[in-house]
């Protein structure tokens, strides 16, 4: 691979009014209409020092598929500010091959520790009460090549945690969020809302693939995480059971599926059935509570490169634009 294929300059340290020239991840790639009629290109360019909007302005829908053929980009193009924020128009875009060598530099990941994430995780998961609990939490645990895959997932393909680690970050989250609240809901039974908390999304582990940028595997179009997940706690508890002799009741297995396929919290949403026990409904509002409040920060660009702006664009999951500015802050740095 010519070396000049995957060079590139930090997305961190872009600015307005500048050249920008090399090779980026490719997220969300969509063709937008101008006012006067034309299609116009409108993607997100990512690295691991953080993400910057594009457009191309000179597109046509029939490029698109070619364009987002590799999940990178090799682009050219100058930046300017709109809406406060600093975006790319680009000149030139088209797909390119990367090498594993070349991901770290390419993939956004997560600001956090992966080792220690993981460990903070293990301890949560060995400090279950319930004997036979312990026994299927040690059987996912001690999957050495699942747990593996756990740490380096992304959650989400553009959503939420979208980056490497992001799912591993994202349960960490829920398992410390979980903990705090115990004390408020002492009715809930710790041991079923931990497991089902480090449980839920273990299925995106072969739901996504992100060797190549982030999309969807085979598994993740005809299966899906949750109906993974529910399947595999089918298998993992007669696993548990035969190396423990300890096994957790059928009840408790049926308790457990339920959350994984409901933690959705809607049909709408994908879930096959809305969740309808008290630590079901606490994890599935948790989830929300988290994915949400995430996209809302990135959405907002706050600590990103590029600065804040005013307004984000349209997000469609939280159905809004956001209004970024923490006006505190602003306050803060002006009285400076």
């Amino acid at each position: 691979m010519p070396e000049e294929a995957t060079q590139h300059q930090d997305l961190a340290a872009v600015q307005d009014k500048q050249l920008l020239e090399g090779t980026y991840s490719l997220m969300n790639p969509q063709v937008g209409v101008t006012r006067s009629g034309k299609d116009f290109l409108k993607c997100l360019l990512r690295d691991a020092t953080g993400q910057i909007a594009a457009r191309k302005w000179s597109f046509d829908e029939s490029q698109l598929e070619f364009v987002k053929a590799t999940g990178f980009v090799r682009v050219s193009g100058h930046t300017q500010v709109y809406n406060g924020l600093v975006q790319v128009i680009l000149d030139t875009i088209e797909p390119v091959e990367v090498g594993v060598e070349q991901l770290a530099s390419l993939m956004p990941t997560s600001r956090y520790d992966i080792e220690q994430m993981y460990a903070e995780v293990v301890s949560i998961m060995r400090s279950l009460s319930d004997q036979s609990m312990q026994s299927l939490a040690d059987a996912y645990l001690e999957d050495t090549e699942l747990m593996e895959s756990f740490k380096r997932a992304p959650a989400a393909v553009s959503m939420h945690h979208a980056y490497l680690g992001g799912l591993l970050e994202h349960t960490l989250t829920l398992l410390k969020l979980a903990e705090s609240s115990f004390e408020r809901y002492p009715e809930l039974n710790r041991d079923i809302v931990l497991v089902g908390l480090f449980l839920h999304d273990l299925g995106k582990t072969v739901e996504l693939e992100w060797e190549r940028g982030f999309s969807y595997t085979t598994e993740g179009n005809l299966v899906g995480h949750l109906v993974r997940g529910a399947i595999w706690l089918q298998v993992k508890a007669a696993i548990a059971k035969k190396r423990s002799g300890t096994g957790i009741t059928a009840d408790t297995l049926r308790v457990l599926q339920h959350i994984v396929l409901s933690h959705h919290g809607q049909l709408e949403h994908g879930s096959p059935k809305v969740p309808a026990t008290p630590e079901a409904i606490f994890i599935s509002m948790l989830d929300c509570l988290d994915a949400r409040t995430r996209m809302a920060i990135d959405n907002s660009g706050r600590g990103q490169a590029g600065g804040t702006p005013l307004y984000s664009e349209h997000v469609g999951t939280l159905g809004t634009r956001l209004y970024c500015p923490d006006p505190l802050a602003e306050a803060s740095t002006e009285s400076g």
